[in-house]
């Protein structure tokens, strides 16, 4: 197993930044289950004989119509909820920025063009399928993102525990494949600009920057301000949830003296239960919910919009994280870490062709004006998301002992001082620690073997 200061692609984890990892994954996969939950809910509801009562529930509007907020159920998911999962996703980026893989740029520069690759390469899937059929450019962005919470559901579901370096991979490819998201809706989807509304929400940003520097604390400050702040933006043409991320980013994640997390880690720690168990499955709820008839299947294989997204996800992400990472690797003469191989790499890349919620949310975008399409990209979503998680559980359980003996590898504590025996390998005391434990079993041992010996000449004694 490599050691903690090696240098090599996919790596041992530095141990905070292992047990950080830990927490964050724990609560992502418990949101993701009830993610997928959500998901099955909704197509359930869409294809019964209850399917209208979906739609009225979809299109109930509630909120005050005087600030501009009269809204449906299913835009109030996209737009006010989602502001609470983009929220988690800037504390996330911020925290990889300044303390985490992201923070040295040598080590930042694989994942970082993996996952550049990682959206290209689906949009340009996406652009040649639609240039060839003559079908609509207008959602090359909708196979570009990658949904962790799902990806690890998935994982939780076929019983696979991948070692942290390719957790830590993965999870780094979504932060940084959720900021270039940010930025495509930012720039793509900005409909016609209110000033007025756009610099109210700027002011509210730089008091809630102001409040953050002078250390001003209380749930009962921030939260007034960020729904003012959240009310504004969504009034000034652009997408409501990049508020959402510029409060996250604005968050301090580096610890001072005599602190033991960040405020930002802190914050995290509240709110990312609430983004992961109730903002982004309720989400899904009312949005994933699309009929599923075998017209409607074979229409995703057949319309070169719907097939440009299901080849995006399954191939496109495939194909641009695996081909990024070993071009970087072999260019920058990155060493792979020896207890894996490159299937590994693919089997993650294919992984993260589990486009679910950030991609259901681009296609709502992007094809806003058409309803129909609408939920025929949004079925081709949930099939590319289906195919990905199928070929990834398959590829990664032809490595699941690998696997399983690479996590036993960085769970064990043979000495019991709560610190991994990896992470001890270059200190002297762990390794008398353990001269001590191996001693005392080798004294309990020959003391039983002179019991044993004992015994057997008794019994072989004539009577």
């Amino acid at each position: 197993m490599s050691a903690p200061t090696d240098r090599k692609f996919l790596g041992l984890l530095p141990l905070p930044e292992r047990r950080y990892l830990a927490d964050a994954l724990r609560t992502e996969t418990v949101g993701g289950v009830l993610l997928l939950v959500a998901a099955v809910a909704a197509l359930v509801w869409a294809n019964s004989p209850l399917s209208e009562s979906y739609k009225s529930a979809q299109n109930f509007h509630i909120g005050p119509a005087a600030l501009g907020l009269d809204l449906s159920i299913q835009h109030w998911a996209a737009d006010g909820l989602l502001a609470i999962f983009f929220f988690v996703a800037g504390i996330e980026l911020k925290r990889e920025l300044v303390a985490g893989e992201l923070r040295d740029p040598r080590a930042a520069a694989l994942p970082v063009i993996a996952a550049l690759c990682g959206m290209a390469a689906p949009a340009l899937v996406y652009t040649l399928v639609n240039t060839l059929g003559n079908g609509s450019p207008d959602g090359w962005a909708v196979p570009t993102a990658t949904d962790i919470a799902f990806a690890l559901a998935v994982l939780a579901v076929i019983g696979t525990s991948l070692p942290s370096a390719l957790r830590a991979f993965l999870l780094t490819l979504a932060v940084v494949d959720d900021l270039f998201a940010i930025l495509i809706i930012a720039i793509f989807f900005t409909s016609d600009l209110d000033f007025a509304a756009l610099g109210g929400a700027f002011a509210g940003l730089a008091v809630f920057w102001l409040l953050l520097r002078k250390g001003v604390r209380g749930w009962y400050v921030y939260v007034p301000l960020a729904l003012v702040i959240w009310g504004l933006m969504y009034n000034s043409g652009v997408h409501a949830t990049i508020a959402g991320v510029a409060m996250g980013l604005m968050l301090r994640c580096t610890t001072r003296e005599g602190e033991e997390h960040s405020p930002g880690e802190r914050i995290e720690h509240l709110v990312r239960p609430v983004s992961a168990g109730l903002a982004v499955p309720l989400f899904a709820l009312f949005s994933a919910g699309v009929s599923v008839s075998g017209g409607a299947l074979r229409d995703v294989f057949t319309q070169p919009v719907t097939l440009g997204v299901v080849l995006g996800l399954v191939v496109g992400k495939a194909v641009g994280i695996f081909g990024g990472t070993w071009l970087t690797a072999r260019f920058t003469r990155a060493e792979l870490n020896p207890d894996l191989s490159w299937p590994d790499v693919f089997a993650v890349a294919t992984l993260a062709g589990i486009g679910f919620t950030v991609s259901l949310l681009i296609g709502e975008l992007a094809f806003a004006g058409d309803t129909v399409l609408t939920d025929e990209v949004k079925a081709a979503v949930l099939i590319g998301s289906l195919i990905a998680a199928v070929l990834a559980s398959i590829l990664l359980k032809l490595r699941v002992r690998r696997y399983q003996a690479i996590c036993a590898d960085e769970e064990r504590d043979d000495d019991h001082d709560g610190i991994p025996d990896i992470y001890e390998q270059d200190n002297p005391e762990y390794h008398l620690r353990m001269a001590e434990i191996y001693e005392k079993k080798a004294a309990e041992h020959r003391e039983r073997a002179q019991l044993a010996g004992a015994s057997r000449d008794r019994t072989d004694r004539p009577a």
